[in-house]
């Protein structure tokens, strides 16, 4: 059951540049083709030097990244699920691509499997998911996933591990103010949502506590595309409303006051559900205009139109789709938005191309 609501002004007029709520008008995105692809868009591979496949998490640099790094303000960073064997579970790199489009490689991890679980604080750190692949009896089998910090030079600085709070580390978005910042992050095998409450300085990363604050979500192994469970995360402060794309229950769900619960919400409360156009929701992203864009993985629910791209409303309204691949399904996975110095950016793999779409928009308003 769909639950009402407030609408707030998320959405670029917040920002200092715009005065007033006059952009927070309903204003498609995607608005079904037409405008990502009147966009001017750069796309680039995403395969690496060691050949690494199937990229996952993307994220954007954010304003306010330290210079003199390896990536800058701006660039857009990817982590590749699959090894040059393109074995599920294996890829052990992270590649920056720039906003001309030169792609370059950040990290290599020394953990296997990198997620969606893709992140980057403004003070500069880097952190991803991990979730290791074993193939016994040539059966694929996950392992106990961590999470990792880079800094802003490739350095690894940090891994966290815990086998009930971070079992599966699948996806993760940051509520970043700075000197402190939440990461939530989904688990993908136990169908859990996790907030860590960090404390960050110039010099390193500190982890002061860690909250299951979801739980009860759908999951269960598949071999043939690893497991299905809680994947995609979206924080929107204005509302202080954690959005969940759920994977194996086909549906988009919120938990309330996810920055200061102390017990789990369970899976909250359904936001979107529409199955005429969901089919397995993977990555989630919350566009500058307010509404909420998911990326199909075709993994359930199989049936109309594949990679599809899904605008809906925070109050469950349907508003537009886009297919980012008319070939095999499975191409959409990790998709980012962000607003970068006036311009609205959007970014989105292909899993099937191994490549990295970033479209650019000036305010239209």
């Amino acid at each position: 059951m769909k639950k009402s609501l407030r609408r707030t002004c998320f959405a670029l007029a917040c920002l200092s540049v715009y005065s007033g709520c006059a952009f927070a008008q309903e204003f498609p995105f995607l608005r079904n083709n037409s405008i990502l692809d009147s966009l001017p868009s750069i796309t680039t591979s995403t395969i690496p030097s060691n050949g690494d496949l199937n990229p996952y998490g993307v994220a954007f640099v954010p304003v306010g990244f330290p210079s003199g790094a390896n990536i800058r303000a701006g660039d857009v960073l990817v982590s590749n699920f699959n090894a040059s064997s393109n074995l599920e579970g294996t890829g052990t790199t992270i590649v920056s691509i720039s906003q001309t489009g030169r792609q370059s490689l950040f990290a290599t991890s020394p953990l296997v499997g990198l997620s969606t679980a893709l992140g980057v604080f403004s003070r500069g750190f880097v952190i991803v998911g991990n979730l290791p692949v074993t193939y016994p009896m040539g059966v694929s089998t996950p392992g106990q996933g961590s999470l990792q910090i880079f800094d802003r030079n490739g350095n690894l600085v940090a891994t966290l591990n815990d086998p009930e709070l971070l079992d599966s580390p699948w996806d993760l978005t940051l509520n970043d103010q700075g000197s402190t910042a939440q990461a939530f992050v989904s688990n993908v095998l136990s169908g859990t949502v996790t907030r860590l409450n960090f404390t960050i300085g110039y010099g390193g990363v500190t982890l002061v506590s860690k909250t299951q604050i979801g739980s009860g979500f759908g999951h269960q192994l598949i071999p043939a595309i690893v497991a299905v469970g809680p994947t995609g995360l979206a924080y929107d402060p204005g509302r202080d409303l954690l959005f969940v794309a759920s994977t194996a229950d086909n549906e988009i769900f919120a938990i309330a006051d996810p920055v200061r619960r102390t017990t789990s919400a369970g899976t909250g409360f359904v936001v979107f559900a529409d199955q005429t156009h969901l089919h397995g929701p993977l990555g989630l992203t919350l566009a500058p205009n307010g509404n909420l864009i998911t990326a199909n993985g075709d993994g359930v629910n199989a049936g109309g139109t594949q990679n599809d791209l899904v605008e809906f409303t925070e109050d469950g309204d349907l508003v537009a789709t886009y297919q980012l691949d008319t070939g095999a399904p499975g191409a959409a996975f990790g998709i980012a938005s962000t607003i970068f110095y006036g311009t609205v950016r959007f970014a989105a793999v292909d899993d099937d191309l191994n490549t990295l779409t970033t479209w650019t928009l000036r305010s239209p308003f």
